[in-house]
């Protein structure tokens, strides 16, 4: 395949408005899709209100800004990426969900786009799998915020061709990203890591041992982290947190020491997901 110089994002939440967002500023032509005009609209102004912070802190010019807002259109349809040589999932982390766009994809694309899945734990020989090219699909996990995060996990699956890694892994780079290379494990390097902690900060708290403040406060101050790990769960989503822990425990056979705290299972339950409800294990304004 030539050098990518077109993009397409399914998802315009979070982390696909912010590809979207890194992919415009490295000079690619995106397509942002979903599944309502709504989320579209809202993606996009999240895109615009961030270009506009670092227009203000001189990080970008308003004509590089305004620029990188020319080179992203917007679709409710699959079938507006046809053309498109690189498409980067950043759906829901749910794993039937993933298999059902990627099959989708594979039917909506031409035979020579290549597809890329932003799951941060979810197998990607098994989304190869769900596809009608596996050599071209591979694991591009961009960390939250992705604006500013540099990191970018790649992930190949079994059938993973290495011109697709090629490819995949200089488009990174390009969005200015440092890459590293991941076993498809469940949880790859970052989640095989970093959940289990979180998960372990809620069963300290599930079991009386500290409050959340001084859990997350004991971490700062002891371990020199920037956010204490209550926190960081309430900003990455508890809803995430918790189907990722459900990956790892599954997919290491089951081992407790993956078993999801319930009291994260529980207010999972009770809609307390976090900054983005209003509510995790801490209280946020409303917006």
């Amino acid at each position: 395949m030539s050098e990518i110089q077109s993009i397409g994002v399914v998802g315009a939440g979070q982390m696909g408005n912010g590809i979207a967002q890194v992919s415009s500023l490295a000079g690619y032509s995106v397509t942002l899709t979903d599944i309502s005009e709504a989320a579209l609209a809202k993606g996009m102004a999240s895109v615009e209100k961030n270009l506009g912070r670092m227009v203000r802190k001189e990080r970008i010019t308003e004509a590089e800004a305004q620029s990188a807002l020319s080179r992203i259109g917007t679709s409710v349809e699959l079938a507006s990426l046809a053309e498109t040589q690189l498409v980067i999932e950043a759906a829901t982390e749910r794993v039937e969900l993933k298999y059902k766009i990627f099959e989708q994809l594979s039917a909506a694309t031409s035979s020579e786009t290549l597809l890329a899945s932003n799951t941060s734990s979810i197998s990607i020989t098994a989304i190869g799998a769900h596809t009608d090219r596996p050599d071209k699909v591979m694991g591009m996990h961009f960390m939250n915020p992705v604006p500013v995060m540099k990191l970018v996990e790649l992930i190949r699956g079994l059938a993973t061709s290495q011109e697709t890694w090629d490819s995949v892994e200089a488009a990174a780079q390009r969005m200015g990203k440092t890459t590293v290379e991941g076993r498809d494990m469940p949880g790859f390097i970052v989640n095989r890591v970093l959940m289990p902690y979180i998960n372990e900060a809620v069963f300290a708290l599930y079991e009386g041992i500290a409050s959340v403040e001084d859990i997350d406060t004991a971490m700062k101050l002891g371990t020199n982290v920037p956010m204490g790990p209550l926190t960081l769960a309430d900003f990455i989503g508890l809803d995430t947190c918790l189907a990722i822990m459900e990956v790892l425990h599954q997919g290491m056979g089951g081992d407790s020491k993956y078993r999801p705290c319930p009291l994260l299972r529980k207010y999972v339950e009770a809609g307390w997901l976090g900054r983005k409800t209003g509510r995790g294990f801490y209280t946020y304004p409303a917006k």
